[in-house]
């Protein structure tokens, strides 16, 4: 690749892990899976492209001392450990079992998020499970808001993900 490519190639890169980092936050909603795993992943992923593309990185900007580790460093990780990690994410999403099993969990804690930019005053319910030793929060739309207090149960329709961790599908409040 030649250093033109390359200038386009590398922030092509960043901004795509980004924007799919976003979206991995929805999917990482409705799975189970432990947050250290996704982070070993992107840690792991951005590690390794580092070592392996630093001497193009170096060529291509005319960065030098912390700064090209640093911005070097932030490329790898965001870029590449975002698109990796989001790949992963979406195949244990979307190849997963068709047949769900309902299950019902006990409510461990309650509290709330506040809504988006233009609804800051509608709050999003966030509900604690204890699911199989994990907790797991569970956001609900601001409708439930009002009643949250009365909830004692969620039951959950739960498939079983391509690479072992549980997709919720759908839940509901008891």
């Amino acid at each position: 690749m030649t250093k033109k490519q390359r200038k386009i190639f590398y922030p092509t890169i960043f901004i795509l892990g980004l924007f799919l980092m976003a979206w991995q936050v929805t999917i990482f909603r409705n799975t189970i899976i432990d947050l250290s795993i996704l982070i070993g992943i992107i840690l792991i992923v951005g590690i390794i492209a580092f070592f392996v593309d630093f001497k193009n990185y170096g060529k291509t900007y005319k960065y030098s001392g912390i700064r090209l580790y640093l911005y070097s460093s932030m490329h790898y990780l965001c870029g590449f450990g975002f698109i990796v990690c989001s790949a992963f994410m979406l195949t244990n999403y979307y190849f997963a079992d068709k047949t769900p099993v309902k299950e019902t969990f006990e409510i461990v804690d309650r509290s709330s998020l506040r809504g988006r930019k233009y609804h800051r005053d509608e709050r999003k319910p966030t509900f604690q499970i204890n699911y199989n030793g994990k907790i797991k929060e569970l956001v609900f739309t601001h409708k439930y808001y009002e009643k949250m207090e009365f909830y004692k149960s969620v039951e959950l329709e739960v498939r079983k993900g391509y690479f072992g961790f549980d997709i919720l599908e759908n839940k509901t409040l008891n």
